[in-house]
């Protein structure tokens, strides 16, 4: 029963929720404007719009959208549609489908290059993929690749609606054939092939890598490393990106008894100096994508570790037995061994409580515990070799010392690799979104051991430094773990940038900078300062209230994550200026800059959200289980939960721009702004201003107008110009 409506007034009644306001469009014809019923079938509606242009067989028609991807409007996404949203008459995606099917397959060149031309766009429509892949589309495409008759466009075209169309994961891809793969494989490992081609033909590879196990063997016969690293040495970042993930992707589905000769095989072809004299050191400034892969194999590269890493040593194994016999030969050679064998053995057992093992007896037993495991014994045993000059100093400078002050060298390399493991999250697969990549640790063959040797090296400075004992070991490695991530955070572009790093992060420097910080958290506790404090804070949010209204005013980029991570597509948000309505849209490329309004079709009135989740309360965290499992992309995700029961999804580019969005949302909606970074802009403003307004002005002078603004200087001759 319909409730009464209470007159306000001037009270505006508000528009029935099934009802939107939309315009349709057709080619020649003026649009018209129709009220759309959400409640009746779509059929229905567009019977009468068909009618409205007397066009005869309604059944043979759909709505689509104008703008953006223009996808195809059905019954299950038109509650999608807003008011004021600009609608186009278009033949159904069944007789499209139909019609290009006849069309890519005609003798006409011109007709059938533009009949691929817009299948490759109509095919990222889900609506009309399905109609085309129930009429065996796919099929007919793949045909087409393997007659090898198509070249130029029209093979570009065809790869990329044949990607499109696989990428709604509507059909499997152990349906393909060896004879498309090997086509496929062809293109890449051409000399020359045009790029647009080259492009998808890597995507596709890493689809079916990715995709299908059986498939993973196929490609892996077909495609030489030799050809990708190839890939790596031209001009074309995108290429370049392409080519890291086909490789990420054949390592990462590799077998394991595979991955270590193929991570052989990549260094005998150079892999890593191609990467960083051609991609990281190369003229172009790395793009987020390139970021993601290179942060991919770096993971992957380290997790070759794994095996050994979680290898508890035998003690009875005499092979591994002579590692810790080699360690003590190094180390204290030229001395007299005595021949007898009580002589020998109590020898050794000095010797080896003067390399810093626990065990003494047996220090076999130091290595049974994983992580580390034999990790750590391969580490000690690469520095004793390696640097050999600069591990009989560590071990010889400790011996000499008095008993309480010495650094147990073998306890302390054993516990640092266990913690080298843990900061670069060793045996952990790569997190989607993710770009941390470290560029030094493409400088060396040896990456993993090299840094190894920095680090224990400073472990032994930061020990002598704190004038350490046995009781203080934990603190000293909690010290050592701070300078480490501190100096990885400051992205050393060289293992010689990271020593810089480190000879600057002492242990003075750590007291100071913890000094610092405990100040600045900790500031004043004094009741008049706790007052001044809560009189400053309302004005403080005010401030940041404002700063993060106008960064939404302003809006943001965001990506839309899909299954192929190189085929990006984005989208746009922002905030009308007068706070009231947001705006929002798809996008072809990252913008460069702010977006005008006039590109955004979609909008959301303020005063019709409900609410804002974050993190996995999100719609589109449960309902993508890939995502749910993925904590970096969790801990991004946001929604915009507005009537009548609908949701606009984000996940943010970083951090910064979730905090940024969430607290301007709730500010919108009257909430307090809880993210991280308002409670760090709020601590660092509040400091700032207390610490203004209790500056000892005494015999200061503070006038009542600001300083005027000098004149304009006669020439800026003095400026530097940085091209």
């Amino acid at each position: 029963m319909a409730q009464p409506q209470v007159d306000f007034g001037a009270a505006v009644m508000p528009p029935p929720v099934d009802i939107v306001k939309v315009a349709i469009e057709w080619p020649g014809a003026n649009a018209q404007l129709i009220e759309m019923d959400q409640k009746r079938p779509l059929s229905s509606i567009i019977r009468e719009v068909c009618d409205g242009w007397s066009l005869s067989g309604s059944e043979q028609f759909a709505l689509r959208y104008a703008d953006g991807p223009q996808l195809y409007i059905t019954e299950q996404s038109r509650g999608e549609i807003k008011n004021g949203t600009i609608l186009r008459l278009a033949i159904s995606p069944g007789r499209a489908a139909r019609q290009l099917l006849e069309r890519i397959q005609s003798h006409g060149i011109d007709a059938r290059l533009e009949a691929l031309k817009e299948l490759a766009k109509l095919s990222a429509d889900p609506t009309f993929a399905t109609e085309f892949i129930n009429m065996e589309g796919i099929g007919t495409l793949a045909r087409l690749v393997e007659s090898g008759t198509h070249f130029g466009e029209m093979l570009a075209f065809t790869l990329t609606a044949f990607l499109e169309l696989m990428d709604h994961s509507i059909v499997s891809w152990d349906l393909i054939s060896l004879s498309f793969i090997k086509q496929i494989a062809g293109y890449v490992n051409q000399p020359m092939v045009d790029v647009s081609i080259l492009q998808r033909s890597l995507a596709i590879l890493e689809s079916m890598v990715l995709n299908s196990h059986s498939l993973y063997h196929r490609v892996a016969q077909e495609i030489t490393v030799g050809q990708l690293i190839g890939h790596l040495q031209v001009s074309n970042q995108e290429i370049q990106t392409y080519a890291i993930a086909l490789i990420n992707a054949l390592f990462l589905k590799a077998p394991e008894d595979r991955r270590q000769e193929m991570a052989s095989t990549l260094a005998q072809k150079h892999l890593r100096s191609i990467i960083l004299n051609h991609v990281i050191r190369g003229n172009r400034p790395i793009k987020a994508e390139m970021a993601h892969q290179l942060y991919v194999l770096q993971v992957l590269t380290f997790n070759l570790l794994e095996e050994r890493m979680m290898t508890k040593m035998d003690p009875n194994d005499q092979t591994q037995r002579d590692v810790i016999f080699e360690l003590r030969r190094i180390a204290f050679d030229g001395e007299n061994d005595p021949t007898g064998t009580e002589k020998r053995k109590a020898m050794y057992t000095k010797d080896y409580k003067m390399l810093g093992f626990t065990n003494h007896v047996n220090p076999a037993m130091d290595f049974t515990q994983t992580p580390p495991g034999m990790l750590a014994l391969d580490n000690m045993l690469y520095l004793a070799k390696v640097h050999q000059d600069t591990y009989i100093r560590i071990v010889l400078e400790n011996s000499s010392r008095e008993d309480k002050h010495e650094c147990p060298f073998g306890r302390c390399a054993i516990e640092l690799t266990r913690m080298l493991c843990e900061i670069l999250q060793v045996g952990e697969l790569p997190n989607e979104g993710c770009n941390d990549y470290h560029p030094m640790f493409f400088t060396h063959d040896r990456a993993w051991e090299e840094f190894f040797c920095v680090c224990i090296q400073l472990l032994n400075k930061t020990w002598k430094e704190m004038r350490a004992t046995a009781e203080d070991f934990n603190k000293v490695m909690q010290v050592v773990r701070e300078q480490i991530t501190r100096a990885l955070a400051m992205k050393p572009s060289s293992l010689d940038q990271l020593k810089n790093k480190l000879r600057g992060l002492n242990y003075s420097e750590i007291l100071r900078l913890r000094q610092s910080e405990r100040m600045s958290q900790d500031d004043f506790q004094s009741p008049p300062i706790i007052e001044l404090r809560e009189r400053i804070q309302p004005e403080i949010l005010e401030l940041i209230k404002q700063q993060r209204l106008n960064r939404l005013c302003e809006g943001s980029c965001f990506r839309k994550l899909g299954n192929r991570r190189r085929q990006e597509k984005f989208w746009f948000c922002r905030l009308s200026l007068n706070h009231k309505v947001l705006h929002y849209g798809d996008l072809d490329e990252s913008p460069q800059g702010e977006v005008p309004f006039e590109l955004l079709s979609d909008k959301i009135p303020v005063s019709d959200i409900k609410s804002v989740v974050t993190g996995k309360d999100c719609p589109h965290m449960k309902e993508k289980s890939a995502l749910k499992q993925n904590k970096e992309v969790l801990e991004l995700a946001f929604s915009v939960l507005y009537d009548p029961d609908e949701t606009l999804n984000f996940v943010a580019p970083n951090k910064y721009e979730y905090c940024i969005w969430t607290d301007g949302l709730c500010a919108l909606l009257g909430r307090e702004m809880g993210s991280d970074l308002t409670r760090s802009d709020l601590d660092t403003l509040i400091s700032m201003e207390m610490k203004l307004r209790l500056l000892d002005l005494e015999n200061i002078t503070i006038p009542e107008a600001p300083p005027p603004v000098p004149k304009e200087p006669s020439s800026y001759n003095f400026t530097y110009n940085y091209s």
